[in-house]
């Protein structure tokens, strides 16, 4: 099955392609020849999400997710959410001024519970070969806290902070095997893998 995932992260994509296994062809935007700059003006991750799938599917008539994930951290009132990508000012996916903006906004309090939070819009084509329709969500969440520094090398963004519950190490030192298989994209991953072997 071939489904185009709105994303020119080659991060996501190996994430994706690995959780997903060989029996779902997995396109990238630049795959489709997509270069666009695709908007993201929603204030909520669900918004975003369903965006880019609807802007996807309906332009090239093709099957497809989109995903957006935020970091939601409790002392912060939730952020930096929506704008977990751009969370320092004037920058865009500079993951390490991101971390340092919210260790700086963290400073030293105790309270460091946080949530990693996926949301997925799958939007597939109908017989016709239309994209009619609301996108169908797909959510994913792992729960932890924020260490009071970086620690490991591997993953991509808040990666080396974020401690998930159950562990002692942050996602950047456990590696791409044991990621995939708690994290919150995963989770939301799963549920659409669910889904779509039941259309099979």
């Amino acid at each position: 099955m071939k489904i185009v995932f709105a994303t020119n992260n080659a991060h996501k994509l190996d994430e994706i392609r690995e959780i997903l296994g060989p029996e779902f062809e997995i396109a990238s935007l630049n795959d489709i020849g997509c270069h666009e700059d695709i908007p993201e003006t929603g204030d909520t991750l669900e918004a975003n999400a369903m965006q880019k799938a609807r802007y996807v599917a309906r332009k090239y008539r093709l099957s497809c997710f989109a995903d957006d994930t935020g970091l939601e951290v409790e002392a912060l009132g939730g952020e930096p959410g929506v704008h977990s990508a751009r969370y320092a000012e004037g920058t865009d996916h500079d993951s390490e001024a991101n971390m340092q903006k919210l260790l700086r906004r963290l400073g030293d309090a105790d309270n460091r519970r946080a949530r990693f939070r996926t949301v997925i819009a799958y939007l597939p084509l109908t017989a016709s070969g239309t994209a009619e329709g609301e996108p169908l969500l797909f959510e994913g969440t792992v729960n932890g806290r924020i260490d009071r520094a970086k620690h490991g090398t591997g993953g991509f963004g808040y990666d080396p902070l974020f401690i998930p519950d159950g562990y002692e190490h942050s996602f950047a030192e456990l590696g791409m095997e044991v990621k995939n298989r708690i994290s919150h994209r995963a989770r939301a991953v799963q549920k659409l893998v669910d889904y779509l072997k039941t259309r099979q």
